[in-house]
């Protein structure tokens, strides 16, 4: 029975990998900090261990406890838009925590290194996107994440290290953090609506994006394991629509049985329209057509309803406050 850590596992994307690798028969650690998830998002059959990727100290004492085969990295605090404001904070959760984890996966020998990049490293005026472009990173979440990749290709080549790299997009679903308003548009429109308040548009809402399912994502990340040809290879995975952000807020309001004012704010620095080819993950796993937006935001909508809105909490911490989007401060 394969062995296996999952980082950022009682968040959004992890919580579901874990589900997916328990029925797979993994034996499953998961470590969170649970700065962005929630304990009740963890597979009960999974050891849970709260703590952070950047305690060096836990992480080895983990990989002492454990023989991992597998690393799943998931943890990552992934809001494009903010981590402009928060470099340092950035880059010490997404590069030096993800450093960790692969100092200590080369020294145990684990069998391969799982990575959840982003298609924030493309940058703009790359479509669509495909993994043999050159990442041009717009903002320091790419940067990181670029830099990650960076690294394991290079550990790779030194040590031995194998990977499989994800680059998902926009991906929306169950478990989703309702309560975090810098991300997540999706989560972000159906807790607005369930609070009664305005659904807050950046700009005139012509921005494109492919919003991509939970379920067309995860179990595929969770298998890449035992699929010999998408070792040390890099792919984006998500759905091939893109759709406007103005179209997205509609659909949402279908989905949920509500009527919604849409409150358009002041444009803030972002790529304008993001959506990448999918020819070579769909190649390699096999891949048949997945879930429309409207299947997939009823699924999460259906969820939202039970699970109740949340509070939207400030961000503590703000590093950089000139240029910070106003809505951002609001209470």
């Amino acid at each position: 029975m394969p062995v296996s850590l999952v980082t950022g596992g009682a968040g959004f994307i992890g919580a579901h990998v874990t589900n997916e690798l328990v029925a797979n028969g993994h034996t499953v650690v998961v470590l969170d900090d649970l700065s962005g998830g929630f304990r009740e998002n963890v597979n009960a059959k999974a050891l849970f261990v709260e703590g952070s990727i950047t305690d060096h100290a836990l992480v080895e004492s983990l990989f002492n406890q454990h023989k991992f085969d597998y690393v799943y990295h998931l943890a990552a605090y992934a809001a494009e838009g903010l981590s402009h404001f928060i470099k340092r904070f950035n880059y010490t959760n997404n590069l030096i925590g993800s450093v960790n984890l692969i100092n200590e996966s080369v020294k145990h020998k684990v069998k391969c290194f799982v990575f959840t990049s982003s298609i924030a490293v493309y940058g703009k005026g790359q479509l669509p996107m495909r993994e043999d472009m050159l990442p041009e990173p717009e903002d320091p979440y790419g940067i990181s994440k670029l830099a990650v990749e960076m690294d394991l290709r290079c550990t790779h080549e030194m040590f031995g290290l194998n990977y499989v790299i994800f680059r998902p997009h926009n991906v929306y679903g169950e478990y989703q953090n309702l309560g975090d308003k810098y991300r997540n548009v999706v989560g972000i429109f159906m807790n607005q609506l369930m609070q009664n308040k305005p659904l807050t548009i950046f700009g005139d809402g012509k921005q494109t994006r492919a919003f991509s399912y939970i379920g067309d994502v995860a179990p595929y990340i969770a298998r890449c394991v035992d699929v010999p040809e998408a070792y040390n290879q890099v792919f984006n995975i998500g759905a091939d629509q893109d759709f406007t952000v103005n179209e997205l807020a509609h659909t949402v309001c279908e989905v949920m049985g509500m009527s919604g004012q849409v409150r358009h704010l002041e444009a803030r620095n972002e790529v304008m329209h993001a959506y990448a080819d999918h020819s070579k993950v769909q190649q390699v796993f096999k891949i048949q057509s997945g879930y429309t937006l409207k299947e997939g935001l009823q699924k999460m909508a259906n969820w939202a309803k039970t699970a109740g809105s949340r509070k939207s909490g400030k961000f503590e911490g703000i590093e950089i406050t000139e240029k910070l989007p106003p809505v951002w401060l609001e209470d």
